[in-house]
């Protein structure tokens, strides 16, 4: 007979999923309007980014720190601290009005924000049943996906409307509510401050400096040419030199900062490469549409929210039918199509042409919306299988990391696989375009006489125009070649994942309820 839930607990762990909904809230919307924050500001591209990079980068320095932290200060104290410090500093970003104060508001505001999405796991495995945490995990998948869709959307129209300040004013209201609920629904326990002195600081130290490092590097690489420019070589050999010195102080330290043993346990081992390689897919697709929608349509930040949206709002309906699903398939099947449809999603549009905009991406982005409610729940289940309430923060903060990281180095690569992509595809054309070619001279021709019978040019003016046009056609195919060509790469790396899922075993039941 299935144990009862209490609903205090259910009320706890909806409060939390709140969280996971206001991180991909904040990145996606914020992420949508750099642009305008940065004109309002005064700063280049390139000083702007670092309003991402601060937020990204204190984020995942922070994620591993929660379980020593939450036991420290009492779960309960701990996630309505950080939610009214979240509420504080959104109210703040939304008030900033120099780039440094921007930056740094930021920054504090993706420490708070670090939490929330381990912390839901870590209610989940805690709060619930082993039978009911396939339905507490689809609740925070669907915060996952609402966050994602609404943010774009949400920013863009409150940009329009009252300014960029707006979309953070906005977040107060979901902190607001997942404060009172967290309130109410953990029980509260005594701090045990002493935690505090007993702290891994040597495991701290290297491991916040080496994932700094390695967020840094990845985030600004190829603003700053990788490896040609010494800041980002410094920053390589400082995040690989205190990263190996962070995993072997884990390994040898009485009271390790993260329980790095878990990876040896073949399900997680397995569930985290999934889960890093679902990252790259997941945040890279992020990148990719805007980015080709911006570029290549001419979309605006309304516009572009618009059809991502299309890449989250069906999995509203397809996430909370997995836990139904779960009791007849096998989490690995399940998992499995998720991937193979989340493939084909990436497969379908990598053959794309400058024609391609939102009515012919509807249907591979609802193909990859189903796919990413199917494959989520069954990952994370799989992964957790046989994790013990002792384990639990440690473990949902190494998969929280490891998609994370394959986000943050999926779209580095990314955009290094553009760039080249775009200038290989150029030189390729250029091949092709040459002025001997008859083709081309009757190309040049028809433009030449279009702009002379529109605009009046005489033959001169007007030949220098159709140069031009045929130079921004080439560009412009490159482009979208290049856009297709990372599209293909996503999907290879969606099927490579699924070979991961092979790897799990069956566990004795979904999620055990204590470790072997």
């Amino acid at each position: 007979m299935t144990e009862p839930v209490p609903l205090r607990s259910w009320m706890a762990v909806l409060g939390a999923s709140l969280g996971a909904f206001m991180v991909l809230l904040n990145i996606q919307g914020v992420g949508s309007l750099l642009t305008q924050i940065q004109a309002t500001l005064g700063a280049s591209a390139d000083e702007g980014s670092w309003i991402q990079t601060a937020f990204l980068v204190a984020a995942i320095v922070n994620i591993p720190l929660i379980g020593w932290l939450s036991r420290a200060f009492s779960v309960r104290i701990f996630m309505v601290v950080n939610g009214l410090l979240f509420i504080v500093l959104t109210m703040a970003c939304g008030l900033a009005r120099e780039l440094d104060q921007m930056i740094v508001l930021r920054a504090l505001q993706g420490l708070t924000v670090a939490s929330m999405i381990p912390m839901a796991f870590t209610l989940v495995i805690t709060l619930l049943p082993a039978e009911r945490q396939p339905t507490g995990i689809a609740i925070v998948m669907i915060q996952v996906a609402l966050g994602t869709a609404v943010g774009p959307v949400l920013g863009g129209w409150l940009s329009d409307i009252w300014g960029w300040p707006a979309l953070f004013f906005a977040n107060a209201i979901p902190g607001l509510v997942m404060v009172a609920m967290l309130w109410i629904a953990l029980d509260p326990q005594p701090m045990r401050l002493e935690l505090l002195g007993q702290g891994d600081w040597l495991g701290i130290a290297t491991m916040a400096v080496g994932l700094a490092s390695l967020q840094t590097m990845l985030q600004e690489g190829e603003r700053q040419d990788w490896f040609d420019s010494p800041f980002i070589a410094r920053l390589a050999a400082t995040a690989v030199l205190c990263l190996a010195a962070f995993v072997w102080i884990e390994l040898h330290v009485e009271a390790p900062l993260i329980n790095l043993r878990l990876l040896a346990r073949r399900n997680f081992a397995a569930g985290a490469t999934a889960m890093f390689l679902f990252g790259i897919a997941l945040f890279g697709s992020l990148f990719l549409l805007p980015g080709y929608l911006a570029r290549v349509q001419g979309y605006n930040a309304a516009q572009i929210g618009t059809v991502v949206a299309w890449t989250a709002l069906p999995q509203l309906l397809t996430i909370p039918l997995v836990p139904l699903l779960l009791r007849r398939i096998d989490a690995r099947w399940l998992a499995g199509l998720g991937l193979v449809l989340f493939a084909a999603s990436n497969i379908m549009i990598s053959g794309m042409t400058s024609d391609v905009a939102a009515e012919q991406l509807l249907v591979p982005n609802v193909v990859r919306a189903v796919g990413e409610g199917l494959v989520a729940t069954p990952l994370s289940l799989l992964a957790l299988a046989g994790i013990g309430a002792a384990d639990a923060a440690s473990a949902s903060a190494l998969l929280v990391i490891t998609r994370t990281l394959g986000g943050a180095i999926g779209i580095a690569t990314l955009k290094s696989v553009l760039a080249r992509r775009e200038q290989l595809h150029v030189d390729q054309m250029r091949e092709g375009v040459s002025l001997l070619g008859q083709d081309t001279r009757d190309r040049l021709e028809l433009l030449t006489r279009y702009f002379m019978d529109r605009g009046g040019n005489d033959a001169v003016v007007a030949g220098r125009k159709a140069v031009a046009a045929m130079a921004r056609s080439v560009y412009e195919q490159a482009t979208v070649m290049a856009f297709g060509d990372a599209f293909y790469i996503l999907g290879a790396t969606l099927l490579l994942a699924l070979v991961t899922v092979a790897l799990y075993r069956r566990p004795r039941a979904v999620v055990a309820a204590d470790a072997d």
